[in-house]
């Protein structure tokens, strides 16, 4: 006894073995992306916080700090740019914003694979379309064909039509919606970046404007 999930899934035709691997492809990044800001999300900005008010205070204590948290982007940027030997202030604002380039890719992982699913999923539902509508259209040898037998083949090849249109707009809506969640958290990211980094440059030229100034007994 076949179960309604594998009816719809032999009423898609050929097309339907792409979209269901595109479904599983694209729920495995999901997940994976999903984590990965759960834990960005969670702990930048307590981590942000912590080192600022650490590094006022005591630059040591604020390298561990730092320490605890260099699997965050925030955490590796920092690092970046305070692993340098005594920088000027310009070649810590380059440090910062090198570091910050480097975390865009990791930041945007897996985009071009959901623009790739989102865009292909509705252009194989169109395909499993055409099939299905070239099926019907191969079953009709005749106008009087409609209302006989051929009738099966006929709401066969339609079905097969509606089945992976659906499908394919389906995956593509659900990819969609996720994808742009990513979008919209990775350009929230990169503005705290610019702002974090601010911070931390303006930390650095007090320190080192602290030691430049002459010493007045």
């Amino acid at each position: 006894m076949t179960t309604p999930t594998s009816d719809w899934f032999s009423a898609g035709g050929i097309v339907m073995f792409p979209l269901i691997g595109f479904s599983i492809l694209s729920a495995t990044l999901i997940f994976e992306r999903a984590r990965f800001w759960l834990n960005v999300l969670g702990r930048t900005d307590r981590f942000v916080r912590e080192f600022v008010a650490t590094y006022r205070r005591n630059q040591i204590a604020a390298f561990k700090v730092l320490d605890k948290n260099l699997d965050l982007p925030m955490g590796r940027i920092f690092a970046a740019a305070l692993q340098l030997e005594e920088p000027n202030a310009e070649e810590f604002r380059l440090a910062l914003e090198s570091a910050a380039q480097a975390e865009m890719p990791i930041l945007k992982r897996f985009n071009t694979v959901f623009e790739t699913i989102i865009n292909l999923s509705p252009l194989l539902g169109l395909l499993g379309t055409v099939i299905g509508l070239i099926r019907s259209f191969a079953s009709i040898k005749s106008l009087g064909d409609i209302a006989s037998n051929n009738a099966t083949g006929v709401s066969g090849g339609v079905s097969e039509a509606l089945v992976s249109t659906a499908t394919g707009l389906g995956v593509a809506i659900f990819v969609l919606l996720f994808a742009n969640a990513f979008r919209g958290l990775y350009l929230r990211q990169m503005s705290l970046i610019q702002e974090y980094g601010g911070q931390l440059e303006l930390l650095y030229r007090r320190r080192i404007d602290r030691r430049a100034a002459p010493y007045i007994p």
